[in-house]
């Protein structure tokens, strides 16, 4: 073929077919003809065509349940309705199956072409999406096998385990914070009050200051299209985002052999609870209360209050006092009260945690998710 594409044209009306046909071949491409369902179907079988133009209405067969199995059988094949019938009933059955343009009869042949430009253009942008999914599917499957692949080799020698763990943390850390292009601030200023809120409650506040960067680790499995997505999402997309939470808790956990690092099974915890809601609200699990692990319970505040301190791409910064006050509004709903009030109490300390580790230039990144 030395240019345009292979076109398969679908009508009973013989004078239809050749305008149709004439139309298109002056446009550069190649066109066959069919004059009935069954007709269509014995040239589907015998050539390849990147689009089918088809009636509605024809002798052995309802174009709208030809169109459904080439879109079935054949999806590489672009479909365009071109009928005499102007309801929108039939013209929205029809774009549901997937059809990607409805031509109503009498047209003119700009209006045809465009149509046919169209198609294959959107055939263009879908095949090449599909190529990107499955591409990213390939490059998260790869990214989760060298985790695993490193938390086996780290559970070699317990001598191993305690001089890479902190390291190993650190990089993957970096890995998460690169693939969400978050900033490396937000990392540090979040781990930094997670260590602060915890030594008020005199808990191993070194523990958590390791653990706490992983807390979105399992973005790494969620797309692209979705981690990266400017505007807001759809049900759909963000059951997929409130995915990270789960992922990330089987990242980092055990293997399976009953000899994890304590280490990474806090980081597991903690990932796997920083979106509960103390009222029960949160995911994934929608804990309540004291059932939310302590380390969830505080990186939930710890990660809020730097999101509502932090410039996002959509607004600027809310001041320590504004962030405050909004803290303060869902104290007992969203965050543990206990918790809220021990971070609040300690707000000078905040404070110079914020203007120590102030991001020089603030990457561009989807927040709050």
């Amino acid at each position: 073929m030395t240019g345009g594409e292979h076109i398969l044209i679908v009508d009973d009306d013989a004078s239809v077919r050749r305008l149709l046909a004439r139309i298109l071949q002056d446009a550069g491409h190649r066109c066959i003809t069919a004059a009935s369902v069954h007709e269509a179907r014995a040239k589907l079988s015998e050539d390849t065509f990147a689009l089918m133009l088809c009636d509605v209405h024809m002798p052995g067969g309802s174009g709208i349940d030809l169109v459904e199995e080439v879109r079935r059988r054949s999806p590489a094949i672009a479909t365009l309705m071109v009928s005499g019938e102007d309801r929108e009933e039939v013209s929205a059955q029809a774009l549901e199956l997937g059809v990607y343009g409805y031509v109503v009869k009498p047209f003119k042949p700009s209006e045809l072409l465009i149509n046919v430009a169209n198609a294959f253009r959107r055939q263009q942008l879908e095949v090449e999406n599909q190529a990107y999914r499955e591409g990213l599917e390939a490059t998260v499957a790869v990214r989760t096998k060298e985790l695993k692949d490193a938390f086996n080799g780290l559970e070699r020698s317990a001598e191993a385990i305690r001089e890479s763990r902190e390291e190993t943390i650190r990089r993957l850390s970096r890995a998460v914070e690169y693939r969400d292009q978050e900033t490396g601030g937000h990392i540090e200023r979040m781990s930094r009050y997670c260590e602060l809120i915890a030594g008020c409650l005199g808990l191993n506040a070194h523990t958590m200051l390791v653990a706490s960067p992983m807390h979105d680790v399992g973005k790494v499995a969620v797309p692209d299209a979705v981690l990266l997505k400017a505007g807001p999402l759809t049900r759909e997309e963000r059951d997929i985002m409130e995915s990270h939470a789960e992922v990330g808790r089987d990242i980092l956990t055990g293997t399976g052999t009953g000899t994890g690092s304590e280490l990474l099974e806090f980081a597991a915890e903690l990932a796997w609870t920083h979106h509960e809601w103390f009222d029960g609200s949160g995911y994934p699990r929608g804990l309540e209360g004291e059932d939310i692990p302590l380390e969830g319970r505080i990186a939930a505040v710890a990660d809020v209050l730097d999101a509502l301190t932090s410039d996002r791409p959509y607004r600027a910064a809310f001041s320590l006092e504004t962030t405050i006050e909004m803290m303060r509004a869902e104290r007992g709903t969203h965050f543990d009260p206990t918790v809220l009030d021990v971070c609040l109490d300690a707000i000078d300390e905040v404070s110079a945690i914020r203007v120590r580790f102030t991001d020089a230039a603030p990457k561009a990144h989807v927040g709050g998710r």
